[in-house]
């Protein structure tokens, strides 16, 4: 029987103590289903919370690790018609750290050959996240101003290059001093470092426009900071919180300024909404990363039997996404 690699937990934990390269058999697909090759995957903050034990949705175990990759199909199951070995997919996602999985045909998303094969592996979850963010929560005219913070994260770079191309205007948090001028070069309005004082000058900033949309993926200080720059009736959506700290509750906000907080996850837009709509979504990314309006920087590239490498770059200070290949 034929085998392949595969990163598996048997167990949850830290991602050092857990994680173990295995062999494993390979899968014939079935009626219905294709067999998909790994191209190239790469690590989430999410990624972490499903080894941990602590993702609002975990794998039975032992679990094949990882959710985001790019595959290619590589062989058809009985009946499979309409679709050519060579396709790019992408690669089913309840384990993406392995060389092979199959999935059921119906259930393929598709990945246009003008989308790079590195591109493609980090599109399915920060770009499209993003995406909704700014066109699915509040309707903003163009010039609208939006915070966000962890600038230099993979949304974050997502959002400063959408917005840009949305005629949107962006204020983006980040905790070094060295990520200034790369997220300008990529479009950020203004980029202000965590702590410095810079809510106090958000009026400054902006030249007085209000600010509509805060986007918290941290939690704490960072996420109270957004809250008292934002205008009147303005949003505030938290999508991830990288610190455990509390953040006091705004009542002054809420009943001065009228402010909104409210919250957004991918996953459950992509149940909850259906596959029209997140093709839309996937649509809008596609285009975007085919017309090079939106490129995200890659940081380094690890195999799979790297992976705690790869776990230790990724966990360190960086701009890039850390892939995984076979």
């Amino acid at each position: 029987m034929a085998e392949h690699k595969a990163i598996r937990h048997h167990e949850f934990g830290k991602p050092q103590d857990v994680l173990k390269l295995e062999t494993v058999p390979t899968p014939e697909p079935a009626a219905g289903e294709v067999r998909v090759k790994l191209l190239a995957a790469t690590i989430n903050p999410s990624d972490y919370g499903m080894i941990g034990g602590s993702y609002g949705r975990l794998r039975e175990l032992p679990a094949v690790a990882g959710r985001e990759g790019i595959g290619e199909v590589e062989a058809l199951g009985e009946g499979v018609t309409g679709i050519e070995v060579g396709m790019k997919v992408r690669f089913p996602e309840e384990g993406t750290w392995q060389e092979y999985a199959c999935m059921p045909a119906a259930d393929l998303l598709f990945v246009p050959d003008a989308v790079p094969v590195e591109q493609a592996a980090i599109s399915f979850i920060n770009p499209p996240t993003a995406y909704c963010l700014l066109k699915k929560v509040v309707d903003l005219e163009p010039g609208s101003w939006i915070v966000q913070n962890a600038g230099n994260s993979a949304v974050g770079v997502s959002v400063i290059q959408m917005a840009k191309a949305m005629g949107f205007k962006t204020i983006s948090q980040v905790r070094r001093e060295e990520l200034i001028e790369p997220l300008k070069a990529m479009g950020a309005d203004h980029v202000v470092i965590e702590g410095s004082g810079w809510a106090k000058q958000a009026k400054e900033l902006t030249g007085g426009e209000p600010i509509r949309l805060a986007l918290n993926s941290i939690g704490g200080e960072s996420a109270t900071d957004q809250i008292k720059v934002l205008g009147t009736g303005g949003t505030q959506v938290t999508f991830g919180g990288m610190v455990g700290d509390l953040v006091r509750f705004p009542t002054r906000f809420l009943i001065f300024n009228d402010v909104r907080l409210i919250g957004f996850w991918w996953d459950k837009f992509c149940k909850t909404q259906g596959a029209e709509a997140v093709k839309e979504v996937m649509d809008a990314v596609y285009a975007m990363m085919a017309d090079g309006s939106l490129k995200l920087p890659l940081e380094e590239t690890f195999a799979l039997e790297d992976i705690l490498a790869a776990v230790e770059k990724d966990k360190g200070p960086r701009l890039g996404k850390v892939l995984l290949k076979p």
